[in-house]
């Protein structure tokens, strides 16, 4: 069985995948913030599923989860780093450095501790594949989303950056998902949110894109099709 990581599995795009992973046949090694949601996976998914709650912010928790990992499953396949936050709509004067810390602290730090963790051993290995979820606010910007969008455009030149680290023994990709009706995009948009596919539909395509990920995508800029 192959094995994915999917960071910030509890809500919204990260949950969604999950039972198309599982339908795939694949093993799934999740994580999210809130231990009832987490304990929630655990139960519908038992092994030789592994859920369990991590901050990604915090190293210990990202160095515990991916102990973790590679104690069970070893080299994973795919990685997703899908967790993050967005800041509430305000112009970067108005975005207090607590918040603008903490969202530097999931959105970049956060892929990064995964990705420290874990390559070592894929790279051992001598394959696998790290997505890190960026955003169309990555490649472009909007008004009252300064924070977010510079992690978003770090994400871009963390990934393609540590893609030529790898030499392409682990592809590591930028992936903006596209637009889609989450609690996050409603934070921002609100109700206009409703017009664009919710999270399963999106789960739907982008499983299967991924799982056909591999050595020729290596740093490229790519978006879930449809998005």
């Amino acid at each position: 069985m192959k094995t994915v990581v999917i960071t910030g599995s509890t809500r919204g795009l990260g949950r969604a995948m999950v039972p198309l992973f599982v339908k795939a046949g694949w093993q799934i090694a999740g994580c999210g913030r809130n231990e009832k949601k987490v304990a929630e996976l655990s139960r519908q998914f038992p092994a030789p599923h592994l859920f369990q709650a991590c901050d990604v912010s915090s190293e210990s928790n990202v160095a515990a989860f991916c102990a973790a990992i590679l104690k069970q499953f070893g080299p994973p396949d795919l990685v997703l780093n899908n967790a993050a936050i967005i800041n509430p709509n305000a112009p970067l004067w108005e975005t207090s450095a607590e918040d603008f810390s903490r969202i530097i602290d999931i959105n970049i730090k956060g892929p990064a501790a995964m990705m420290r963790h874990l390559l070592p051993a894929m790279l051992k290995r001598g394959s696998g594949v790290i997505v890190n979820f960026s955003s169309g606010w990555g490649r472009c910007t909007a008004e009252d989303v300064a924070p977010y969008c510079a992690t978003k455009y770090a994400i871009e030149g963390l990934s393609m950056a540590t893609a030529q680290d790898t030499g392409g023994k682990v592809a590591v990709i930028p992936m903006n998902p596209g637009i889609i009706d989450t609690d996050m995009l409603r934070s921002t948009f609100g109700g206009s949110a409703g017009g664009f596919p919710d999270a399963d539909d999106w789960a739907k395509r982008a499983v299967p894109f991924f799982i056909k990920l591999g050595p020729k995508d290596n740093g490229k800029q790519m978006t879930v099709p449809g998005g």
